[in-house]
């Protein structure tokens, strides 16, 4: 959950108190780095004002003690070293001297903990790769019996060098093994199809699966070598934030540009993503209706080799590490771009010319579509995302983008509403408050809270409502944050059913987006951005949202069911807690909501589907708790097929097609006649809703609520 405001005057230190402190010595810092990558002022400045935001502004009071050192030890060696690839239990041991002295370090802006760590890192790096290519130049041991663990949070660090080089063979092993069992089923698909086939002996796929093995690791290290020494530094600075909660986060100045597209659901550029391709930056998709999807020239697969800005003379990008080739390509709105470009079609060169311009993420925002039911019109209504623009008030948000849909479908003559929230990781507080007015006459939606401070109620102070009939709104595991605030609310007022899984995410709090350069304005350097979490939202009811979410009022199976995935689930995560219950009134919406809820969970609880599906997600948790493998090529082989014969008796469990026909409102027929890729994008999502189970459970139930003609919608 994001708030809209940048600034608070709770974070309006003293520059001049900033300037007397900060008295820097930096000669001694980073004696095993890169002197002209390492910039250990600009280090310095950022441990520093972080800690002073973090401990002034956090919502949380949070002392920077030995137990805080431990976090930070931890997270930051797991950062870098996940899979225990890198470091053995001799450097722990030496990394330990300061396992609790990294707060003092802190304290005086002392990196000496970072630079051990760091400098040992990139000295592993560099060994790593003669371990991949050694192990990989010859064909491993298949028959010798042998396991590997992949729960990595239980498994030691190496003891030494010895056991370390063995922990990559056993990976690597791993990896090769599991890509001949892949190679092997289609050599049988093959000699099914046509019986002349010559099959290949397993000499020659496993070297083949050798050498793909080889050249991904190849690519990867290729990708980490692109990686400079603020990337790593950015992992110690998370390390240190996330001691105060999983969402505090530092982002780097690109880091933060992705963040504001995601929330926006726009970009000013050329409209491509790209990928890394070897040395190359390659076309991976086209954003429909972009400037270069208009422009024509440009096709996916193709590979940029040079990019000139207008008139000036082009820049060879190739080996040109991704995040850098983006920002020539990039650019403001209006101007030229020009890019030479290998086809992939026919391996021509070719100048292709784009004027840049505003790109809408179109899977961003709010879509909707008309389904007939016992001869009644509904709509069923997807929100991804509550985005918004919020350095731009006149663009389009996901509150007004709502609004106009729901207008719509008002003069198509619809009768009930399915929100679908599914795989909404939220967004802005703002837009969750505005799109909660929608459905209510004025009143509390959200009270937000403060460390230290009393609950403010925020309310939807609007006293139109833009949707009084019947409504459900759809959730999942994945629902959350702003999310949240609306089901919540919807709940609270009864003026929906919620439908879903069990529980929703369960985050419960409130960041705020600080530019760190606004705490040390002589600082030239950018800083870049600190997402701190500085309140925790509340329902109306008093209960937090925080770790337990929103218990949906009809729980269905997913095959998430039993598997850890909610913020419950995050180390560090923020407690539960009550606040007094905020003044409001239920609305009364319906004359048969108990009999409506009481009749779906009879259908779900005697529906063959829905039984598969629970069982599904029983052995989903039981598989996964099973993170040991053998690398034995016949056991392997044996596993998996075992493995494979118990998900068979499941491969059918989302098989399901309803009889319903799902269309585009009448607005977006002109619009699919002139867009061919928005066609066939609204022709998949039809297609799946006809096939989603979850969607037929809420038309059933959406069918079966009865309006109250008492009903009052209203806070008064």
């Amino acid at each position: 959950m994001i708030d809209s405001r940048f600034m608070n005057t709770k974070f309006k230190f003293s520059f001049a108190i900033f300037a007397l402190v900060f008295l820097v010595n930096t000669s001694s810092f980073f004696a095993n780095e890169d002197k002209e990558s390492a910039d250990p002022e600009k280090d310095k400045v950022l441990i520093y004002v972080l800690k002073n935001i973090l401990t002034r502004g956090h919502y949380i009071t949070k002392e920077i003690n030995d137990q805080f050192s431990e976090h930070v030890f931890n997270h930051f060696i797991e950062s870098l070293d996940p899979s225990k690839r890198y470091f053995t239990q001799e450097d722990i041991k030496d990394f330990s001297k300061f396992k609790y002295q990294i707060d003092n370090q802190l304290l005086k802006d002392d990196l000496s903990f970072y630079n051990l760590v760091y400098g040992c890192f990139l000295e592993r790096i560099k060994k790593a790769k003669t371990f991949y290519s050694g192990i990989l130049s010859k064909p491993f041991n298949y028959s010798k019996e042998e396991t590997i663990n992949l729960d990595y949070e239980k498994v030691p660090f190496a003891k030494n060098n010895i056991e370390l080089f063995d922990y990559w063979r056993k990976q690597l092993k791993l990896q090769t093994l599991d890509k001949i069992q892949q190679e092997t089923v289609i050599e049988k698909d093959k000699i099914n199809k046509d019986k002349n086939y010559k099959v290949k002996p397993f000499s020659v796929i496993e070297k083949e699966v050798r050498s793909e093995v080889l050249k991904s690791m190849e690519e990867l290290y290729m990708r980490i070598d692109e990686l400079e020494h603020e990337d790593w530094f950015s992992s110690y600075l998370n390390a240190i934030v996330s001691g105060f909660d999983p969402h505090t986060t530092y982002m780097q100045p690109a880091v933060k540009e992705v963040f504001d597209q995601n929330i926006s659901g726009k970009l000013e550029g050329i409209g491509a993503r790209l990928q890394k391709k070897g040395i190359y930056t390659q076309i991976f998709e086209l954003v429909s209706g972009g400037p270069a999807w208009k422009q024509g020239d440009l096709e996916e697969g193709d590979i940029i080799l040079k990019v000139a800005q207008g008139n000036k003379e082009p820049l060879d990008i190739v080996g040109m590490r991704l995040d850098d080739a983006i920002k020539f390509i990039k650019g403001p709105k209006g101007t030229e771009v020009r890019l030479t470009v290998k086809k992939k079609i026919d391996g021509s060169t070719k100048e292709i010319a784009i004027i840049r311009d505003i790109v809408e993420l179109g899977e961003t925002y709010v879509k909707s579509s008309i389904v007939m039911k016992n001869n009644k019109k509904y709509a069923i209504i997807d929100l991804p995302s509550f985005y918004i623009d919020f350095s731009d008030e006149n663009y389009r948000d996901s509150a007004k983008d709502m609004e106009k849909e729901i207008e719509r479908l008002k003069l198509e003559g619809v009768e009930g509403m399915i929100i679908d929230l599914r795989n909404n990781g939220g967004g802005s507080l703002k837009t969750a408050i505005e799109i909660s007015g929608l459905f209510i006459d004025h009143g509390p939606i959200v009270q937000v809270k403060y460390r230290g401070e009393n609950p403010v109620i925020k309310r939807d102070t609007d006293p139109k409502i833009q949707w009084d009939k019947s409504l459900v709104v759809l959730v999942n595991e994945f629902s959350a944050s702003a999310s949240e605030i609306f089901a919540a609310a919807m709940q609270d007022y009864k003026r929906a059913v919620i439908l879903g899984g069990n529980q929703t995410y369960g985050k419960g709090t409130v960041q705020n987006i600080l530019p760190i350069n606004q705490f040390y304005p002589k600082y030239d350097k950018d800083l870049g951005f600190l997402k701190m979490t500085i309140q925790k939202f509340y329902r109306i009811n008093g209960g937090s949202t925080q770790k337990e979410g929103v218990y949906s009022d009809i729980a269905m199976p997913t095959r998430l069911s039993y598997l850890k995935n909610g913020e419950r689930d995050l180390d560090g995560a923020l407690g539960w807690d009550k606040v007094a219950q905020a003044d409001y009134k239920q609305t009364n919406s319906y004359t048969n909501f108990a009999d409506v809820v009481y009749n779906s969970k009879k259908r779900i609880a005697s529906d063959e589907k829905f039984k598969k599906i629970n069982e599904y997600a029983k052995w989903l948790k039981e598989s996964q708790a099973n993170s040991s493998y053998s690398l034995n090529y016949q056991k392997f082989i044996k596993d998996n097929e075992n493995k494979e014969k118990e998900a068979k008796q499941f491969s059918s469990v989302f098989e399901y097609k309803s009889d319903i026909t799902f269309l585009s409102p009448k607005y977006e027929v002109s619009l699919i006649k002139e867009n061919k890729d928005l066609a066939s994008k609204r022709t998949a999502w039809h297609k799946n809703l006809t096939k989603d189970m979850y969607v037929s459970e809420a038309l059933n139930v959406l069918s079966d609520l009865k309006l109250s003609t008492k009903a009052t919608i209203v806070k008064k």
